[in-house]
C-alpha cells in the first residue's frame, strides 16, 4: 500500500483528487491547512507528497522547504499562479513536479503516477569517480567524503548523466529519463532548473561547470577527462 499525503484547502476539490487518485494500492490522506501537514508528517512516512502552494496559514513552499531538510520524499506542488517566477520558486525549492490549477484530473493522476512507479534503484550501482561517491542502489551521495543530500529528480537526472559520462544527451531525451511517465506534461524549464540544482550542489563553481557541463543548442553531458 502506497500512502499520499495531499495538502488542499479547498474541501471540494481535496475530495474529488482523493476519490480521483485512491484505489486498493493506494490510499490518500487529505490535509486543509500547514498545520494538518505538518502533523501528518510527524506520524508518516508517506510514498507521495501534494502541496498546495496557498493555504490559510502559510505557504505549501514552506513546508516543501522543510521537508527537503530530511527528505528525497516526492513532492509534487499544486499552484494557481502560471508565472514563471513561482514555478521556478518551487522547483529549486526541490519540487519533483508542480501543477497549475485549473487541471485535468487524468493529468494529475499521470504525474502522480510518474512519481510513484519509479522503484528502487538497481543493486550494484555505485559510482566513484574523480572524489564523489554515487551510490544510487542505498540513495547516499559523497562529495570528497561529505554527504549531499538529492531530491529524487536530481537523483534521476545525476544518474542518467553518470552512467552515460562523456556522452552528450540531448534535452529530450533527458526528459524522458528523468520525467519517464510524464515528460509531455513537464515544462522544458524544469530541466533547466533541475541542472542547476545538481550544479549547486555539487561543483565548486556552479557558474563555471567542471562536470555538469551545457552542450549548447543540444543536451548536457557529464564531462570525463580524456588527457
Amino acid at each position: 500500500m502506497q500512502t499520499i499525503m495531499l495538502m488542499e484547502d479547498d474541501a471540494a476539490l481535496g475530495q474529488g483528487i482523493c476519490l480521483a487518485l485512491k484505489d486498493s494500492c493506494v490510499q490518500v490522506r487529505l490535509c486543509q491547512t500547514l498545520a494538518q501537514g505538518r502533523a501528518a508528517l510527524e506520524h508518516g512516512p508517506f510514498d507521495l507528497l501534494i502541496l498546495d502552494v496557498n493555504l490559510p496559514d502559510g505557504s505549501g513552499l514552506d513546508l516543501l522547504r522543510e521537508v527537503r531538510r530530511t527528505s528525497a520524499v516526492p513532492i509534487i506542488l499544486l499552484t494557481a499562479n502560471d508565472l514563471e517566477m513561482d514555478i521556478v520558486s518551487g522547483l529549486e525549492s526541490g519540487a519533483d513536479d508542480y501543477i497549475t490549477k485549473p487541471f485535468s484530473l487524468a493529468v494529475l493522476r499521470a504525474r502522480v503516477n510518474a512519481q510513484l512507479r519509479r522503484g528502487a534503484p538497481a543493486q550494484g550501482a555505485a559510482v566513484e569517480l574523480d572524489g564523489f561517491s554515487f551510490d544510487f542502489a542505498w540513495m547516499e551521495f559523497r562529495k570528497n567524503g561529505r554527504p549531499i543530500e538529492l531530491s529524487k529528480t536530481e537523483q534521476r537526472l545525476l544518474r542518467t548523466l553518470v552512467e552515460n559520462r562523456g556522452r552528450v544527451l540531448p534535452r529530450e531525451t533527458l526528459l524522458e529519463r528523468v520525467w519517464p511517465d510524464g515528460a509531455q506534461y513537464v515544462e522544458e524549464n524544469a530541466l533547466s532548473v533541475t541542472v542547476k540544482r545538481l550544479r549547486d550542489k555539487l561543483e565548486d563553481a556552479p557558474s563555471r561547470p567542471r562536470f555538469l557541463k551545457t552542450v549548447y543548442g543540444i543536451g548536457y553531458t557529464w564531462a570525463v577527462d580524456r588527457s
